[in-house]
């Protein structure tokens, strides 16, 4: 391609196809200095054409620096769920309560841990639609937003397609309108999370997304109701109800996070998210005939 009188320089588009990278790649290349020469042309980078593909100095993704011991409940909790699966498909009317039950339950409890004043009471009247006096605009559209990244949430669900950063920024995006401060790992947790995948059972993918997504921080707002829902996503699509860490459980939660973070010990963490999931099975298998 010719650029006017840059008759030595490529796009990086051209660049991007040669190396077999993204163009976003390359863009993040030059911000780093890796690309010697680069120039911006209007809106799009040339690059000198000789220039030799910049080696790969990201760190390789390690599937097995945590320390997991899996939880004595954990073979009941796969027993109850094969027998869940046993009963499905669920009976619509039963199928029909049981999520709008979870859509406020979710909803009360995940942004409840956030601050919110929102009863339960409260949230479920706000999902219907109506106002509630003395609550701010905030909470109320907290509760809104939060359903619709259930709704966005269970789309990708049922698309059956591997989880994208780009699924991950949407779904932010449903429930906080500050923008993004990306960090580099990002790029990195969608393929520690097929490694996982490999490696864990799902609710301990679930709960490695959940706490690694945290670590991380790439929001400004709004990454602890975003990372429960992405453990939900890997919840949801392996077979599980949601699971809804309670209001009330918001220090032992915290606790379990944070002992995961500093040490990369997620035993408590684990632990947590098995005993919800028996709950709520429990519960499913209790009104399911």
């Amino acid at each position: 391609m010719y650029f006017g009188g840059y008759m030595d320089y490529k796009s990086s588009s051209e660049f991007a196809k040669e190396w077999n990278i993204s163009e976003r790649r390359i863009r993040q290349l030059i911000e780093q200095g890796r690309i010697v020469g680069a120039m911006k042309v209007g809106k799009n980078w040339i690059i000198p054409k000789d220039t030799a593909k910049p080696r790969d100095t990201r760190v390789a993704v390690k599937a097995d620096k945590f320390i997991i011991e899996m939880p004595l409940n954990a073979k009941a909790v796969d027993k109850k769920l094969e027998t869940l699966n046993s009963k499905r498909p669920l009976p619509p009317t039963t199928l029909k309560s049981l999520k709008e039950n979870e859509l406020v339950d979710w909803t009360y409890h995940s942004n409840g841990i956030e601050g919110n004043t929102l009863t339960l009471k409260e949230t479920k009247v706000v999902l219907e639609g109506i106002t509630i006096g003395g609550k701010s605009v905030r909470e109320h559209l907290e509760a809104i937003n939060h359903k619709d990244a259930i709704i966005f949430l269970e789309e990708l669900v049922d698309k059956n397609k591997p989880l994208t950063e780009r699924d991950i920024k949407d779904l932010h995006q449903l429930i906080s309108p500050n923008y993004l401060k990306v960090h580099d790992q990002m790029e990195q947790l969608i393929p520690k999370l097929h490694a996982w995948e490999k490696k864990y059972h799902p609710l301990v993918v679930a709960a490695l997304l959940h706490g690694e997504f945290v670590k991380i921080h790439p929001f400004s707002d709004g990454n602890g109701r975003t990372s429960r829902l992405l453990m939900n996503f890997i919840a949801i699509r392996s077979g599980y109800p949601p699971i809804v860490i309670k209001k009330e459980q918001r220090f032992a939660y915290y606790d379990a996070l944070d002992e995961a973070a500093v040490t990369h010990n997620y035993t408590a963490f684990v632990k947590m998210i098995f005993e919800l999931a028996e709950k709520t099975l429990d519960f499913y298998l209790s009104i399911v005939p």
